[in-house]
């Protein structure tokens, strides 16, 4: 967390800065100018102003007053942060507050602070750092409201006294063996559908996309392989505005190889000089960022997301590649877990030892998001991270909920298992057997082709409805091949997601139950999408891991429900066992993939 001095001294000294600048308000994301989930600290203006590091969620700074805005994965982390600050948290039912929300909520401040001043009050938020269509609907409730809203001013340059600087790590070549596509027929795919659009040119900017194009990987994200870049499409060649010193001199001789054209990242101001008129230009208003939206352009969604959703051959082998190490991983930390519970662990212990397990494989590169590791009631918090403040020793009872995964150079983890570290509780056993229902009822599903995510999440859900139970949050998301765990356009969630589900996708199955102040259930394992037959589809699982069986209540699960527990199971040990060489962990596997 970025915080040199106390919070209320960057408010204070924010609300200076907004006096001079005739402000009445701004509006920090949590987004930065690429769209990225996780984002380079030099962009995090949000965690430097509120000293909220969730991965969602609005701040916003009156004169007078403070609110951040996030989603029900981080309400109880936001309380705890925040405490001691001048912001309120203000609980929201999505990802990000609407325009909507935000401008009731400033209106209703603003107009008190400058109660009969008869003056325009102006809103200010950065062109750079938030997209086109999140300004466009802003202008329009601000407008609404009374409202001037501001884009040409942005605070953290002149008041981030220790902001830290762009990355600069060099990037590397994803070798053609595991991207199974080189990217000069990555490009011709985007100019064939580009072409189809009756447009000739496109400015990709969200990092993942980029690497996924030009088949490179970078260090420059926390948890994600990109690097700070934006990529220009035109008919006959394409443009990389990168900082040189990131490019060694081999990538550099790959890139002009395949027809692409260097240039320093903040050339990118002036990308519409390579635009001839006669060109069309294709931008995407909900990943484009303003400052660098071109009026007149044709507005679509990225085609980029749903070429690199199909995942081809090599990526599905490096992904069952990534499965067996990270599986090889979670045995040896399973199998350890009650000695270590015993022995005095905590929650930030077990994110260490489970990362230095991981480390341990071969192509480990890092975690693919910060671990969820949550005990007994900290496992009922949807996203936590265990922090020092946080952190609770484990004991011989209970739940513990563990969400992680890891960046192996073949694929991209994603597993939540849920452990008994002793005995529970009646309801505990209940809420863990409806959740594992709830992932195998799914995880069978067979379905035509054309079906979507939202079409087939009541099957996860179904068993827990029945006891009047539910999570707010989706069922499961794409997975990057060595790239962003959470990946489009497909999801299994209860809002309406468009996206069909496709033969060579990956997507994860992960129902939960949440009760707050007592415990927490999830279980996840991220599969592939494969043919089943012509014109239907099923779902087969990648993630290789045994599922504690000991909570399980077992006149709750159907004959089907626990034949492919015990089918999993089997296949599990099949897999991992000759990778295991140590006795104990070969022991423990073959024990807790037993049929029951």
């Amino acid at each position: 967390m970025y915080v040199s001095m106390p919070i209320s001294q960057h408010v204070a000294a924010l609300r200076a800065w907004m006096r001079k600048n005739g402000l009445s308000a701004y509006i920090f994301p949590s987004t930065d100018p690429h769209s990225g989930e996780y984002i380079p600290d030099h962009w995090k203006g949000r965690e430097w102003i509120s000293g909220f590091n969730g991965s969602a969620g609005t701040a916003v700074v009156t004169l007078s007053a403070a609110a951040l805005w996030t989603d029900s994965r981080y309400w109880l982390a936001a309380e705890e942060q925040l405490k001691d600050t001048p912001f309120e948290v203000i609980r929201c039912g999505r990802n990000v507050a609407t325009a909507e929300e935000l401008v009731k909520w400033i209106e209703k401040e603003v107009k008190k602070e400058n109660a009969n001043s008869g003056k325009s009050l102006s809103v200010g938020m950065d062109a750079w750092t938030n997209t086109e269509e999140s300004v466009k609907a802003m202008e329009i409730a601000a407008a609404s409201a009374g409202l001037i809203l501001r884009t040409n001013i942005e605070p953290c340059e002149e008041l981030w006294s220790d902001r830290p600087t762009l990355p600069s790590e060099p990037i590397e070549i994803q070798p053609l063996d595991l991207a199974g596509r080189n990217v000069a027929d990555k490009l011709s795919d985007i100019r064939s559908v580009l072409h189809k659009n009756g447009t000739d040119a496109l400015l990709v900017t969200q990092l993942d996309e980029i690497a996924w194009v030009l088949n490179l990987r970078g260090k420059d994200v926390h948890c994600t392989p990109v690097f700070v870049s934006y990529l220009l499409l035109l008919p006959e060649k394409a443009i990389l505005y990168i900082e040189p010193k990131k490019v060694p001199p081999h990538v550099a001789h790959y890139l002009h190889e395949n027809h692409i054209e260097l240039r320093p990242y903040s050339d990118v101001c002036h990308y519409n000089d390579e635009l001839q008129d006669a060109w069309k230009l294709q931008l995407d208003p909900n990943s484009v960022n303003h400052a660098l939206f071109r009026r007149g352009a044709v507005e679509a969604p990225s085609l980029i997301t749903s070429l690199r959703a199909i995942k081809n051959d090599a990526e599905i082998a490096g992904f069952r590649q990534a499965m067996l190490r990270d599986g090889v991983a979670m045995v040896k930390f399973l199998r350890q877990i009650n000695e270590l519970t015993v022995n005095g662990i905590t929650e930030v212990g077990v994110d260490k030892v489970l990362t230095r397990l991981r480390a341990e494989q071969p192509g480990f590169r890092d975690i693919s998001f910060d671990t969820i590791a949550g005990y007994g009631p900290h496992a009922a918090i949807v996203h936590y991270e265990a922090t020092p403040e946080t952190d609770i020793p484990l004991e011989p009872h209970g739940l513990l909920l563990l969400d992680s995964g890891a960046q192996y150079d073949c694929g991209t983890t994603d597993i939540t298992r849920t452990i008994a570290l002793g005995p529970l509780t009646d309801e505990e056993r209940r809420d863990y057997t409806l959740v594992l229902k709830g992932h195998i009822r799914l995880a069978t599903a067979v379905f035509p082709e054309g079906t979507t995510g939202t079409q087939l999440d009541v099957l996860a859900r179904y068993a827990m409805w029945q006891e009047h139970k539910n999570y707010g949050h989706g069922t499961g998301h794409g997975v990057g091949s060595y790239l962003s765990v959470h990946e489009g356009p497909h999801q299994f969630r209860m809002n309406w997601m468009p996206a069909p589900l496709q033969a060579g996708m990956t997507v994860t199955i992960e129902p939960g139950i949440y009760i707050t102040d007592s415990h927490g259930c999830r279980t996840e394992n991220t599969m592939v999408i494969v043919q089943d037959g012509d014109g239907w589809l099923r779902l087969e699982p990648l993630t290789l891991c045994p599922i504690d069986t000991t909570p399980i209540i077992r006149e709750l699960m159907s004959p089907d429900e626990l034949q492919y527990l015990n089918d999993y199971h089997a296949h599990v040990r099949e897999a991992l066992l000759p990778l295991l060489n140590d006795v104990q962990d070969r022991e423990w596997l073959i024990a807790h993939t037993t049929s029951i």
